[in-house]
């Protein structure tokens, strides 16, 4: 008797080992959150925003000026939403033109080209060799001042030189904040059940004029930009809604072919498979203060809204002398690929939105919201999100416009 009960008590040991070493190693998977958790633990100190019982989690890091790196909808063993850069990030290497880090919402300012740019030096071509992204803005921690459970605040006193050789002195607010069902439920007047697993986030970004002269357009605008990098595939398709006659920037960085670009009586449809470096731009006369993609092979609809009031005053960031500088977009969507010399930076596929440009007084500020929503279950049930929100029907998506 005493022999079995202790075959029970080895047996049920060997059971319970078993099972929680199979839990840690699917929480260590790649591709999961629980692994980029686990990495950004080694390098960095990751801020850790969660609701819904822990099933929707985010990861922020204060070191990338308060980036959102990557999201969950189903806790740590569930999938990971953002573009991670491993590479960078474990080589400890710090590059002299960009940091590719990754991460789904990072904070950037515009404009990037153009006579007021804050990327080029004065009197440089705009090409990528003399193309450098400020260092307040990529390499250079944020503050955290404020952390709980779910919402993290940041702060930071910066200072940018244009093209025209003009100085910012810039105080920066970052707060990021993890939203919960019924707050989607409102934002985005959707409904949605139990088989649809969510997680949303928003970054609400100000920047407030701390030097001893106006912001004036003879001198220079800011706008805030705030970009999120994805992890392509073959069949994601980034989805931009416009209204009007659509006047569709395609001419950053070359000709984009219909095997990438379609264009409905509703919507831009736009291919994120990070294999052809290319970039789209929409301007304020066609916006809607909604976008996003979707993964088809992985069923995850994403969805970013962020504040858009109307206005008309955008920076350009387009690489060349501007007749209109202030003639800009307000969304942006960059696919990523190789360059000339085979090198690539990622690859990923972006989801970005601009706040408008505004002549600041000493003291004044200006802010910009820009909230993720991402929502993973089957293609029916996400159907009907895409559709409210973005008025698209996803069995069109690929099939109607036969993407390789």
């Amino acid at each position: 008797m005493k022999k079995q009960i202790f075959l029970i008590v080895l047996l049920s040991g060997f059971v319970w080992v078993q099972s929680l070493a199979q839990s840690f190693e699917s929480s260590n998977q790649a591709g999961t959150f629980g692994y980029d958790l686990n990495f950004f633990k080694k390098y960095e100190e990751p801020i850790v925003l969660k609701n819904n019982n822990d099933q929707c989690q985010i990861v922020v890091v204060a070191d990338y000026q308060g980036r959102v790196m990557t999201s969950t909808s189903n806790g740590i063993k569930g999938k990971s939403y953002g573009w991670v850069n491993y590479d960078l990030i474990s080589s400890g290497e710090v590059k002299e033109q960009i940091n590719a880090y990754g991460g789904e919402d990072r904070f950037w300012m515009g404009p990037e080209g153009g006579q007021y740019s804050i990327f080029f030096e004065k009197g440089k071509d705009f090409i990528v060799d003399n193309w450098h992204t400020p260092k307040s803005i990529d390499t250079e921690p944020f503050d955290l001042i404020e952390n709980t459970d779910t919402r993290a605040v940041f702060r930071r006193k910066i200072q940018l030189t244009n093209y025209a050789d003009y100085q910012f002195n810039i105080g920066v607010t970052r707060e990021i904040s993890i939203l919960n069902r019924s707050t989607i439920v409102d934002n985005l007047n959707i409904d949605f059940g139990d088989n649809v697993s969510y997680v949303a986030f928003q970054s609400d970004n100000a920047i407030k004029n701390i030097g001893t002269s106006n912001w004036t357009k003879d001198k220079g605008l800011l706008s805030i930009w705030i970009q999120g990098m994805y992890i392509p595939s073959e069949n994601t398709t980034v989805i931009i809604p416009y209204k009007g006659s659509l006047d569709l920037n395609t001419s950053y960085f070359g000709e984009i072919g219909a095997d990438r670009l379609s264009i409905t009586n509703s919507a831009v449809l736009f291919k994120g498979d990070g294999q052809y470096r290319c970039k789209i731009g929409l301007p304020p006369k066609n916006a809607l203060p909604f976008f996003g993609s979707y993964d088809a092979d992985n069923k995850v609809l994403t969805i970013i809204e962020f504040s858009f009031e109307g206005d008309t005053c955008y920076v350009n960031s387009l690489w060349k002398h501007q007749e209109d500088p202030y003639g800009g977009d307000v969304i942006n969507s960059y696919n990523d690929g190789p360059l000339e010399d085979g090198s690539i930076f990622g690859p990923f596929y972006e989801l970005e939105s601009s706040s408008s440009s505004k002549e600041l007084q000493v003291g004044e500020s200006m802010r910009h919201i820009h909230k993720t929503y991402h929502f993973e279950g089957k293609q029916k049930d996400l159907n009907l999100i895409a559709k409210r929100v973005l008025g698209i029907d996803l069995s069109e998506v690929k099939t109607k416009h036969n993407w390789p």
